[in-house]
């Protein structure tokens, strides 16, 4: 499918299937590299990340250990509220750990920044962040993104994780309104 119609929006393949998987391939390789010999604890931001966070442990040939937490600061809209909102928190100690926050998207930072001042708190060994989209455009906080699948201009994007008004998670590609 080459375009979705949503409302009135017009939607556009902006990544396919094969493209995204070829990067997350690679950056599970670039991973493992960097984690050779420790086991990193994966920490999934919820809900857009599953899909990304599925594959990259699938394709990480390493222990790992996967966690999640749930932020919101987006709701039903297309831009963020400038809100970051804790609805899941973590479940394990990661004291002493090796971090690695996976998230689907890093627009403005904010989410990312919070995070990241959070977990400091709970004196990780080592935090890294990978995301699948950077909108380098769109940042307003001086976030380090450790590991980037994809450099993207600031559009609205959806599918493999990335939703619109909470659907449209479960496309294989990526999206991009027109």
């Amino acid at each position: 499918m080459d375009e979705i119609i949503i409302k009135e929006d017009h939607f556009t393949v902006f990544l396919d299937e094969a493209t995204i998987q070829k990067r997350v391939k690679e950056l599970s390789e670039e991973l493992l590299r960097a984690y050779k010999g420790k086991t990193p604890i994966f920490i999934g931001i919820l809900n857009g990340a599953f899909p990304f966070l599925t594959d990259l442990v699938k394709n990480y040939n390493g222990l790992c250990e996967v966690e999640f937490m749930k932020l919101s600061s987006y709701g039903d809209a297309k831009i963020s509220s400038g809100n970051v909102k804790v609805v899941k928190e973590l479940e394990i100690d990661i004291s002493g750990k090796d971090i690695i926050i996976v998230e689907d998207i890093v627009d403005t930072g904010l989410s990312v920044k919070y995070i990241e001042r959070m977990l400091e708190s709970h004196n990780p060994a080592s935090v890294a962040v990978v995301t699948l989209l950077l909108k380098p455009e769109s940042l307003k906080y001086n976030v380090k993104i450790d590991y980037i699948g994809f450099s993207i201009p600031s559009k609205f994007v959806i599918g493999y994780g990335l939703d619109y008004e909470q659907k449209y998670r479960n496309l294989k590609a990526i999206y991009a309104l027109k």
